[in-house]
């Protein structure tokens, strides 16, 4: 679902995945036009960073 997010409206899965920050540099990029499509693959490359980051966190027990 993250994922969906993440190409549809890229400023808000930064959001989901708690970086508020990035999140309104996000915003700030896709704005312009031109700026969507990095900021959707941008999005969707902290998304499943943040899956990544998940598994290890589950697999280390804490």
């Amino acid at each position: 679902m993250r994922l969906l997010i993440a190409l549809i409206f890229p400023w808000l899965a930064f959001f989901t995945i708690g970086r508020p920050f990035a999140g309104i540099l996000c915003l700030i990029l896709q704005i312009t036009l031109i700026g969507w499509l990095p900021a959707a693959i941008w999005a969707a490359y902290a998304v499943s960073q943040f899956h990544t980051d998940q598994k290890i966190q589950r697999a280390l027990g804490r």
